[in-house]
């Protein structure tokens, strides 16, 4: 019995450790799936700012022909904006910064078309330009709460890949510590609609 002995307590602790270990991976990939579904939202959220662009230029353009500049700028950021996708399931941190950075850009041509309204009365008074910034304002609203929620979901999984054991096993099956979605410096707050809607 005392030469089986070592045996015994080898296959113990090999079964501990293949026991925990499932029990990471598994955790660990379901928490995964959930950034990768709420990233999911993020970009959808974006999408839906970016989509009303084009409406808010069609009012603009009516009122504004001599604002060439600002539309050809607002127009290649929404390009820019539009032409990067990522994948949910392998969020790198540089395919992170370059959405931030695109969407930032973003945000200052919107701030800076926004800017071009307050100029034209007769354009905030119009029907569709208020519709559009209740529209844009919701949108701004929904795009905080779903990175809000992002960031929510990384806080579990790098907690559970970063706290010992659990990241000898990390490194082992190759998970990594996710990125939070923090805004470039100044855009915190995004577009307050409130500074740009009509009181009329």
């Amino acid at each position: 019995m005392k030469k089986w002995l070592p045996w015994i307590i080898v296959a113990i602790i090999a079964i501990g450790l293949y026991t925990k270990g499932k029990g990471f991976y598994n955790e660990a990939i379901s928490l995964d799936e959930n950034i990768g579904e709420q990233w999911s939202k993020v970009e959808s959220a974006y999408q839906l700012r970016s989509d009303l662009i084009p409406n808010l230029m069609k009012v603009a353009e009516r009122y504004a022909e001599y604002e060439q500049e600002t539309f050809k700028i607002v127009t290649d950021a929404r390009s820019k904006a539009t032409s990067i996708q990522i994948d949910p399931s392998n969020i790198t941190p540089e395919q992170l910064t370059q959405f931030k950075e695109v969407q930032s850009t973003m945000t200052s041509a919107l701030s800076r078309l926004l800017a071009v309204f307050e100029r034209y009365p007769d354009l905030k008074a119009n029907e569709n330009y208020k519709e559009l910034m209740n529209s844009l304002d919701r949108v701004e609203k929904r795009i905080k709460v779903e990175r809000d929620r992002f960031n929510e979901t990384i806080t579990p999984y790098n907690n559970l890949v970063r706290q010992f054991p659990n990241n000898l096993y990390a490194g082992f099956f190759g998970f990594e510590k996710k990125e939070r979605f923090e805004s470039n410096e100044g855009a915190e707050k995004g577009i307050d609609i409130n500074d740009y809607k009509s009181d009329n």
